[in-house]
């Protein structure tokens, strides 16, 4: 038997078996029925929306449909759609503009969209019709959706937050805009070249998109380098301006946001950077022809690719100049918007709520001050009672080298004026901590933005929290840790200032689009209108013993898994049954992740297997997806030891195809949406105290995988919510975790108790895997002894590995592993991200909905 688990949070353990009906919290929103479908017999929806696309097919893009490439089809419809999204995104903005509503300003630097036109179709309530349009016209809905590219614009999990938040916003009829930037390129195409990850560019844009719309007319201008003056009016009053410097423009592309049943259409802002001059006509008129274009061509680096390398100087320099892009631009689109609307400044936090998206923007605080003190003439005072009322801040991480902060030196050349203001907003700060704590140096060091050393560095999330008036953490044990370890002088300085809001995400993409088979059994049972309520999913526990609608549900999934096989086949040659455990962790590739935790128990099942021939084990798949940043050595070595091994497992005979490893090249949103309705079970396995919250987790579970995980970030709400025998938790919990580094943890005293582990190892090592270069796989294993173990990979393994035998158990009874994974899709009403927005609206915003009548 398992071990019983102690109390992590004051609410958390003790009721982790409770049957919950509904989220703690829910989004003060009138609920709205499902977006309806024409039934079958309804031609006119179907005939109009195909006139559309043959319009747009002769008049946009001058094809006919002999002629039309399958990319033709996909661009008239996704033009058909766009003529009913804008039309409703006109009547939203013209009556946001004339009720002069708050709005919301979500600023982020990625937002992972994934593809568009499916979920369009899926909030407009336009899909089958569609469907049906296009089999008139000879044509597939789903492989014209194959042709759309992913949208560039985002990485990971904190990008993905953002797309699913822009949704919930739409949907619960919150008026918002996203800002972020018009990325050329995203961050990189994923390849494999003998097992090592290769990076290709990601131009994403290379087919058109007709989802962007240019606004030319709303550009603005950055101005960046240069040197400060300060000089006194007449009056006596002193201002400070900047001279010689180097000026970009800001041209702002927009994406309509539909929320679902399209009730509201908001948008998303992208900035282009451009060339202030695009061209020096003196320059080529002398001969000089890359001189003439050398201006423009570096200001448009900025908005050229997601994520700049900076493990060079020129490339940190080039992240800051992003950052400070993006951010101005925002800001000045904001205060352009709100003279438009009022006539002064007086009620600016009235109408004006920014939430700032993890560290990334946080130089917004000093450039809103820049523009009210500088370029609007207003006493500082005054200025920072606008600053401090508008700004919230989400942190996403605990780990110290992900808080960003930058060099003076750095800061003083690219943004000299608003050095100045952050030393003055510290110097007012230090001045509370002062009159809090008189007389203690140690706490001003520890709440100062300024970071002593050489050379002094600007703390960025300090800022952060200094100018804002709340921040959140997005996880109930994040948010803890947050107060205790991170941030335990702030909490005390400002009461109250710290809450939490625990992710989630948009059941429209990620259950009715992703997964339409389970939808349409989630309708037979909750009935309409659970992609806006989760809660009614509640009403799945009431069938989740019975064997009839298992057997519905389980071929569901199986339909799921045989979708994934193909998919499987085609990406990497590979052949599995769908009948096997599908083993899915799927995530950016970093070490506290641990997917070479999942690798060392990948090797242990092999090396049972081999040594055991007449045992039947549990056929298994397990399925990587994950991309390294290309700087992040180990990682990168992580996914070539998965993939040399995996490639040893997959033409091994002697185990019979009993075990397969897969690591599927590229990952992104429109690949996710086909793993995740086929995952049995969901690999959450980072070390306690590590993940933030994690969303892959809430997908997952929400198509009726099992979660393995340790008790980190929102795994253990997600305990919570389904229940102990609903969920295979394992691991040192963040109190152990904290008590073994306390007493020192010595990687090779566990590798001394356990031979076997000692021997998985040395295993790695060896030339059995790389037979062309032996050791190739060594700096994995080093990173686990001579590197110390940061993650606690070995000290977790032994629980990691019983963990996987109670699955394995769990899985070979059918019966038992459908209603786990019945009530998995039941109980997770929490991780809607329509009750995350719902808490930030009600706790932080305080803003409300604005439906838009038809």
């Amino acid at each position: 038997m398992p071990k019983k688990k102690k109390t992590l949070l004051k609410s958390s353990r003790a009721g982790v078996g409770r049957k919950k009906i509904a989220p703690k919290s829910k989004p003060k929103a009138k609920a709205r029925p499902a977006a309806t479908v024409p039934p079958s017999g309804s031609a006119q929806p179907v005939k109009l929306f195909k006139e559309a696309i043959l319009r747009h097919l002769k008049s946009s893009f001058a094809r006919d449909p002999i002629t039309a490439t399958k990319n033709d089809w996909w661009l008239a419809t996704c033009m058909a759609v766009r003529d009913q999204l804008l039309a409703r995104y006109i009547d939203t903005q013209s009556q946001h503009s004339s009720q002069n509503v708050r709005r919301v300003y979500y600023f982020s630097l990625e937002y992972l969209m994934g593809r568009v036109l499916s979920n369009n179709l899926v909030n407009l309530g336009l899909r089958d019709v569609a469907t049906r349009a296009l089999a008139d016209l000879g044509q597939d809905l789903e492989a014209v959706t194959e042709e759309e590219a992913d949208m560039g614009l985002g990485n990971g999990g904190l990008g993905r937050l953002a797309a699913c938040f822009l949704d919930s916003l739409a949907t619960l009829d919150i008026p918002a805009v996203g800002y972020g930037i018009h990325y050329e390129f995203g961050l990189f195409r994923q390849t494999f070249v003998n097992g090592r990850q290769v990076e290709v560019a990601d131009n994403w844009l290379s087919n058109n998109n007709p989802w962007l719309i240019r606004r030319p007319n709303f550009r603005v201008t950055v101005p960046l380098y240069g040197h400060v003056i300060h000089t006194t009016d007449d009056r006596g009053n002193h201002h400070a301006s900047l001279t010689e410097t180097k000026d970009l423009l800001g041209v702002p592309w927009d994406i309509p946001i539909a929320g679902f049943n399209a009730s509201s259409v908001n948008f998303l802002r992208l900035w282009e950077s451009k060339a202030t001059s695009e061209f020096d006509f003196r320059a080529f008129d002398r001969g000089g022809y890359v001189e003439a274009v050398r201006d423009r061509d570096a200001s448009e680096t900025v908005s050229k690719v997601l994520y700049p390398n900076d493990n060079t100087e020129s490339g940190k320099e080039l992240r800051l100049v992003q950052q400070i892009f993006f951010v101005s631009c925002s800001l000045q689109d904001i205060l352009r918007r709100h003279l438009r609307l009022n006539p002064s400044w007086a009620n600016f936090p009235d109408k004006v709520a920014i939430q700032l998206n993890d560290t990334h923007p946080a130089i917004a605080v000093a450039e809103l001050m820049r523009l009210l003190v500088d370029t609007e003439r207003m006493h500082w005072d005054q200025a920072w009672a606008i600053v401090s009322r508008v700004f919230s801040y989400t942190n996403h991480t605990l780990l110290p080298e992900a808080l960003e902060t930058w060099s003076v030196p750095l800061f003083e050349k690219v943004l000299p004026r608003q050095l100045e203001i952050i030393y003055e907003i510290n110097r007012r700060h230090l001045d509370e901590v002062e009159r809090q704590w008189p007389g203690d140096d140690a706490k001003k060091m520890e709440l100062s933005i300024i970071q002593e050393g050489q050379p002094k560095r600007i703390r960025m999330a300090h800022l952060a929290v200094v100018g804002s008036h709340h921040v959140n953490g997005v996880a109930e044990l994040h948010t803890r840790l947050l107060r205790a370890h991170l941030f335990p002088a702030f909490d005390e300085l400002w009461k109250g200032k710290f809450i939490n809001v625990t992710n989630g995400v948009t059941p429209r993409r990620w259950v009715r689009g992703c997964n339409p088979r389970l939808s349409t059994l989630c309708d037979e049972v909750a009935g309409p209108g659970w992609e806006v309520d989760l809660s009614k999913l509640r009403k799945l526990d009431a069938v989740a013993e019975r064997p009839l609608f298992q057997d519905r549900f389980l071929a569901i999934k199986r339909e799921n898994k045989v979708r994934l096989a193909a998919r499987i086949r085609e990406l990497v040659g590979v052949e599995v049954s769908p009948d096997a455990l599908f083993d899915v962790q799927i995530k950016r590739l970093h070490e506290y992740k641990r997917q070479h935790l999942n690798l060392l128990h990948i090797l242990h099942l092999y090396r049972r297997m081999l040594n055991e021939p007449h045992t039947q084990f549990t056929p298994r798949v397990c399925i990587f997806g994950a991309k390294a940043a290309p700087g992040y050595a180990l990682a990168k070595h992580i996914i070539h030891a998965i993939n040399r091994v995996g490639a040893v497992i997959n033409s091994d005979a002697r185990i019979k195809g009993q075990l397969k490893v897969v690591f599927l090249p590229d990952y992104r949103v429109s690949l996710a949406e086909v793993i995740i309705p086929a995952a049995d079970l969901s690999e959450q396995i980072s070390t306690a105290g590590k993940e933030a919250s994690g969303t892959g987790n809430m997908k997952l579970a929400l198509n009726g995988a099992v979660t393995i995980g340790t008790l980190d970030g929102a795994n253990v709400e997600i305990a919570e919510e389904v229940g102990d025998e609903n969920i295979f938790i394992f691991g040192l919990e963040v109190e152990e975790v904290e008590a073994l580094w306390s007493r020192g943890y010595h990687p090779r005293a566990v590798l001394e108790a356990d031979s076997e582990l000692a021997a998985l190892l040395d295993w790695l090592r060896s030339d059995t895997f790389t037979p062309e270069q032996a050791g190739a796989l060594s700096p994995v294993v080093d990173s686990l002894i001579e590197g110390g173990d940061p993650y606690l990979v070995l000290a977790d393994f032994r629980s990691y590995v019983e963990a996987q035998s109670r699955a394995e158990k769990a899985f070979l009874d059918r019966r038992r592993w459908a209603a786990m994974a019945i009530r998995n899709v039941a109980r997770c009403a929490k991780f809607s991200s329509d009750r995350s927005i719902g808490d930030y609206a009600r706790l932080i915003w305080k803003t409300k909905s604005h439906p838009i009548p038809r």
